[in-house]
């Protein structure tokens, strides 16, 4: 395996996990692929210290969480400084999702939850004085994430 490379069985664990990370084991993957689980394990491991998996996620109904407001927040910052903005913006109370985008001028999305249109506005606020310009604000009724997209699948 060549580093930042792929090979058919790395492809095929990912494809394996995507969307179902959570209810998946190395067993499961195994079986499906007709290799050993400890031979997952390791490849899993590897992954994981070279960065190409970098966690595990959850899907969440934030308004049955108790967080009613969901909103898209579209930001400009200075091209220099994106990728720092960006990472501290991740800090902030609210925050679920942050977005770095190469073209263009709203070049950083930020996804966030409040309880009232008093977290939105105090979350644009520290977006503000982090160096991120709000261009624009969309509030989303729901978001569905595919699970299964396919996308790391092969045909090798």
């Amino acid at each position: 395996m060549t580093d930042g490379a792929l090979d058919t069985i790395d492809r095929q664990i990912l494809a394996a996990l995507q969307g179902k990370a959570r209810h998946t084991s190395s067993s499961e993957v195994a079986e499906q692929l007709d290799i050993s689980a400890s031979t997952v394990r390791s490849r899993l491991s590897k992954l994981e210290d070279r960065g190409i998996i970098r966690g595990y996620y959850i899907d969440i109904d934030y308004d049955a969480a108790g967080y009613p407001l969901y909103t898209k927040i579209i930001c400009t910052a200075p091209v220099a400084e994106r990728d720092a903005i960006a990472k501290q913006a991740q800090d902030i109370r609210g925050v679920t999702a942050v977005r770095e985008v190469m073209t263009g001028e709203r070049n950083v999305y930020v996804n966030a939850i409040g309880t009232d249109h008093d977290d939105l506005n105090r979350i644009s606020t520290e977006l503000d004085e982090l160096g991120l310009q709000v261009v624009d604000e969309q509030l989303v009724r729901d978001e569905y994430i595919c699970a299964e997209t396919g996308l790391l699948e092969t045909s090798e």
